[in-house]
């Protein structure tokens, strides 16, 4: 069995990168990886791609462990440049598909719940994909991208810095425990069951992309940006 510095490693076929961790496969599409890519080596499928390999290994790492931290003295000598479009087809992937995906099933349980629990179930779900998409869709979007393009064409703002993202990172979790606690505590055991852990699942991979998101941001977008800023006069 390969070792963790192994799959990690340009040289390891993607095919085993991704076997070793099934949460990898999302991440294909947001770096423009199709599937198809046979026994290619990661630096092989990356370059077909226009993809740098040590930005995709580096992200690929984060998600497969919430505890690690990039050393930032070799992220100095990573080309970052397509983390942004990265983070794009993320965003992109969460308010197309994932979300659409969860409101599909939770509308057929909130519809069974009845007046009791039902319009709960929909309140804790309406708060917890607003604050998501108050956060990616209003401040990152409009806000934060746009200052890094200004950046990266030379450009200075004076209106904005990256040490304010680091306070703009919205807990929700909170309302996610409400949300779980209601599917998994509280509705009646008739209600939907085989559904119910389904939607369960579904909501707890969601939270755990999102939060390996906010990983990303903070060990790579941030010190990506301020290396910009810090480069400009």
């Amino acid at each position: 069995m390969a070792t963790k510095k192994t799959l990690f490693s340009k040289d390891a076929k993607l095919a085993e990168l991704i076997a070793g961790d099934r949460r990898l496969l999302q991440l294909l599409p947001r770096f423009g990886i199709a599937l198809g890519f046979g026994d290619r080596s990661v630096a092989e499928v990356c370059q077909m791609n226009d993809v740098s390999a040590e930005l995709f290994l580096t992200i690929c790492e984060i998600h497969t462990d919430r505890h690690f931290k990039p050393d930032q003295s070799v992220l100095r000598h990573t080309d970052l440049s397509g983390l942004l479009p990265y983070l794009k087809a993320s965003h992109q992937y969460y308010l197309e598909e994932r979300f659409p995906h969860v409101e599909e099933h939770l509308q057929r349980i909130i519809e069974a719940c009845g007046p009791k629990y039902g319009p709960m179930l929909r309140h804790f779900y309406d708060e917890y994909k607003q604050e998501v998409m108050r956060h990616i869709q209003y401040y990152e979007e409009e806000v934060v991208f746009p200052y890094i393009e200004a950046l990266n064409n030379g450009q200075r703002p004076d209106t904005y810095q990256i040490e304010e993202f680091r306070h703009n990172h919205t807990n929700i979790q909170d309302v996610l425990d409400d949300m779980m606690n209601i599917l998994l505590k509280y509705l009646p055991g008739d209600i939907l069951p085989k559904e119910r852990i389904e939607i369960s699942l579904d909501i707890m991979e969601l939270s755990d992309d999102l939060n390996r998101h906010s990983l990303i941001e903070d060990h790579l977008l941030i010190p990506y940006v301020e290396s910009l800023e810090n480069a400009l006069p």
